[in-house]
């Protein structure tokens, strides 16, 4: 077939298959008597293949070297071809999300287009001094978007750096809670627990709600640091989990703090008192625990715990006993 005929059958223009010619990929076997490339079926077949990896997205030069290669093995080329893409889509994803962040920060000006993308570029840094840097960076008078900062806080392990996301996010001004939110029903703790710190730090009656949701999460780390951002709030439905940090001497000084400050509201002062008493009696035979529970009366606002100290400091756990005593001191003098 001369070239022309190829070319309609094949779909592949003649400016194209003489392009094939030069670079010596598909070179029509014959000549007629006028000098006119004639193909043959063997030629028409290899340009069919030539076609087919080019769609698989091979540059010219890789197909020769594959249709001329003797060891070739199709696995070997459609796994690579596979990683490759794979690689391909991972960077054109992230291209998405970043341009969906800037989209999503409702960026007013290119300066706030700038510091977006730089911080975005930081973020991604292996370096956690270069992650912490990039959010530490002055941000005025460009804005810092909060979806983007309350993402990198759920996915941030370094310490130092989820701190500096957690301060960044506190004085962006930007409404984060809903991207904090994902974070509270994912399936990882560790998640979790950076969703609950960053809500900590957000005085929203949301963030207020999604952490008293907290206080029922599977996780003791999560749950005691909801109670404690509660308490610090007045939220009373913290009271059973803060009474729980006391007796297991998880951050109990400041939880039997806080269980002082929530009983200055009359209607709960009682109610805390007998929780502190009855949790006495529960752990007769714990002497440390006891000492914490003598601690924690001694928070309670005014003389209200007075009578119960009278009482341990006869305690027959000797311990128990002094540090009452020594309680009950402070207070009468």
């Amino acid at each position: 077939m001369l070239i022309g005929e190829v070319a309609r059958r094949s779909g592949v223009s003649a400016r194209m298959l003489r392009h094939y010619d030069s670079l010596g990929l598909v070179r029509p076997t014959g000549r007629t008597v006028g000098g006119y490339r004639e193909y043959t079926p063997d030629d028409v077949r290899r340009i069919f293949y030539v076609e087919g990896l080019r769609s698989l997205g091979l540059s010219l030069r890789q197909i020769a070297r594959t249709l001329d290669d003797p060891g070739f093995t199709p696995s070997a080329l459609v796994g690579d071809l596979i990683r490759k893409t794979e690689e391909r889509l991972n960077r054109e994803r992230e291209l998405l999300e970043r341009l969906r962040t800037v989209e999503a920060a409702e960026v007013v000006g290119w300066q706030d287009v700038a510091r977006t993308v730089e911080l975005l570029h930081g973020l991604g840094s292996p370096s956690a001094a270069r992650r912490q840097q990039a959010v530490l960076a002055p941000a005025e008078p460009a804005s810092v978007p909060a979806e983007l900062l309350a993402r990198a806080i759920l996915t941030e392990a370094d310490p130092n750096v989820a701190g500096a996301l957690r301060w960044a996010l506190a004085r962006s001004g930007g409404d984060a809670v809903a991207g904090l939110a994902s974070g509270l029903t994912s399936g990882d703790a560790d998640v979790r627990r950076r969703a609950v710190l960053a809500l900590a730090e957000l005085p929203s009656s949301e963030a207020t709600a999604l952490l008293t949701d907290a206080l029922d999460d599977t996780d003791p780390t999560i749950r005691r640091h909801a109670a404690l951002a509660l308490g610090a709030r007045g939220v009373t439905r913290a009271v059973p989990t803060l009474l729980g940090m006391v007796v297991e001497g998880s951050n109990d000084v400041e939880a039997a703090e806080l269980l002082g400050t929530l009983a200055r509201d009359p209607e709960w002062a009682d109610r805390i008192m007998g929780a502190l008493v009855d949790a006495l009696a529960a752990h007769a035979a714990d002497s440390a625990v006891r000492m914490r529970l003598a601690q924690a009366l001694a928070e309670m606002p005014g003389t209200l715990a007075l009578p119960v100290l009278r009482q341990l400091a006869h305690d027959d756990d000797r311990p128990v006993a002094l540090v009452a005593s020594a309680l009950v001191h402070v207070f009468e003098t």
